[in-house]
């Protein structure tokens, strides 16, 4: 079998100079004493979860935190020895791996509590544990009306250790705050319960980066920033940090180039009808990377110019109207997302492409997309 290596004219390019100059803006706007888990999930929303854990343990992270056993025994297959957090609740099975790496899981349950003290004194070990609280967004977590009550049931467990108390916003990054604010008295005053019942730990974190930047009253003694440093903001009206940018730029080049006449039509479905002559640049890209399913919507940077996609596109290709860039020649790199010269197509104009939300758009890019990293390689 002949072992052949191709460069595909389509790529991710991840800029991690520009990170640590976005964790650098973020540590240096935290207030003293204010600690922070960087969140990797999803290969750091798709952007390389080693390389951002390994950037932010330099910018002094107190833990990395992720969504599977899987992404934590990745990062410790890389030489990353600092605390993991795993989000969510985990099965027996994935429990005995927790105790085995000592990552740090939640359990927000007596019978869970039960098993992985079982399994922590069979291994000779206190485990450390958080526990989350559920304030309002019904998803993981213990009930806040019920959660002294179970977090006294767990601290008796002497195989495990409650290092944290942690909560999630529903809603932190619009700038209607009323239920964040609900949220947040819930916290409060479930803190002030387990004060009174003696109950102490380390860790307090109820913040995602909303909470993080409009929230201050919320810090605690944590915050979980995923999206941040990536130097995309949570949303239009979320963003007091000046100075980040984003780390991530999706590229291509123009792999053909035709000439349509009036009447012609382009791509599947019939849904565009030349008026006129057109010339027409076909990219080898599509939805199966990722790129929005589009008809006759988006626009893509091509020579510093901003060419309309025309058609529906394909999953392997998408065509962009270069009439009115001349210029435009076979193999010229074109920008998905990201800056070409003084023109920017953002991941929220992405996401309005796609009617989602920028976090589902950086993590919708495929792995067939391969990722460059430049700058300042972290070893």
């Amino acid at each position: 079998m002949n072992n052949l290596a191709s460069e595909r004219p389509a790529w991710v390019e991840i800029d991690l100079d520009q990170l640590r100059t976005n964790f650098d803006i973020i540590r240096r706007d935290m207030p003293a004493g204010l600690g922070f888990v960087s969140v990797v999930k999803d290969e750091a929303y798709g952007h390389g979860m080693v390389q951002v854990a390994r950037t932010a343990l330099q910018f002094g992270a107190t833990a990395i935190a992720l969504a599977t056993v899987d992404e934590a025994l990745q990062l410790r297959q890389n030489q990353v020895y600092a605390p993991i957090l795993v989000f969510g609740e985990r099965t027996e099975e994935e429990l005995e791996i927790c105790v085995t790496q000592n990552f740090t899981c939640f359990i927000n349950d007596r019978r869970k509590a039960e098993k992985l003290s079982r399994l922590a004194k069979s291994a000779g070990k206190r485990m450390p544990i958080h526990v989350e609280v559920d304030t309002g967004l019904s998803r993981y977590g213990v009930k806040w009306s019920e959660a002294p009550a179970v977090i006294v049931s767990i601290a008796g467990k002497k195989h495990l250790h409650i290092e944290g108390v942690m909560s999630h916003f529903a809603m932190s990054d619009e700038l209607d705050k009323t239920f964040a604010l609900q949220q947040l008295e819930r916290f409060r005053q479930v803190m002030a319960d387990l004060q009174e019942l003696g109950i102490e730990f380390k860790y307090r974190h109820m913040c995602n980066t909303g909470g993080f930047l409009d929230l201050p009253q919320a810090h605690f003694d944590l915050v979980r920033i995923g999206i941040l440093p990536l130097g995309v903001y949570p949303s239009q009206v979320c963003r007091r940090i000046r100075g980040l940018l984003p780390i991530m730029t999706v590229k291509t080049k123009i792999a053909a180039i035709t000439e349509i006449e009036a009447g012609d039509y382009i791509g599947y479905g019939m849904r565009y009808q030349a008026a006129e002559r057109r010339r027409i640049a076909v990219l080898p890209v599509g939805y199966g990377d990722g790129f929005p399913r589009v008809r006759n919507q988006g626009e893509v940077l091509i020579c510093d110019k901003r060419a309309p996609v025309v058609g529906g596109n394909a999953m392997d290709a998408t065509m962009v109207d270069v009439t009115d860039i001349p210029q435009a020649q076979v193999w010229n790199e074109v920008v998905l997302m990201g800056k070409q010269g003084d023109e920017e197509i953002d991941v929220h104009e992405i996401a309005r492409l796609q009617g989602t939300v920028s976090y589902h758009a950086l993590t919708g890019w495929r792995s067939r997309l391969p990722r460059i990293y430049l700058g300042e390689a972290q070893s």
